[in-house]
């Protein structure tokens, strides 16, 4: 896969549009499926049709490794506030 650098907005709705460019290079059609992945201030994109659960879940298994119980409390309530 080549490298495709785009600039996108968000809506008042919180609703981003891919670029056509971003869309054709991952095979995305309307109604396909994505995984959002959020570490730090980066954001992954996964295309869901194409991999297994195992594949679509590796990410989230391997955060959970990196975060006690302890931190994801304190996360909890400081966005509850």
């Amino acid at each position: 896969m080549t490298s495709v650098i785009e600039i996108g907005r968000i809506s008042s709705r919180g609703q981003v549009a891919i670029p056509q460019d971003i869309r054709e290079e991952m095979g995305l059609s309307p109604g396909e499926k994505v995984l959002f992945i959020l570490e730090d201030d980066s954001l992954l994109l996964i295309k869901v049709s194409s991999l297994s659960w195992d594949e679509i879940t590796k990410p989230l298994r391997e955060a959970k490794k990196k975060i006690s119980k302890e931190e994801v409390d304190d996360l909890v309530h400081k966005d509850r506030k």
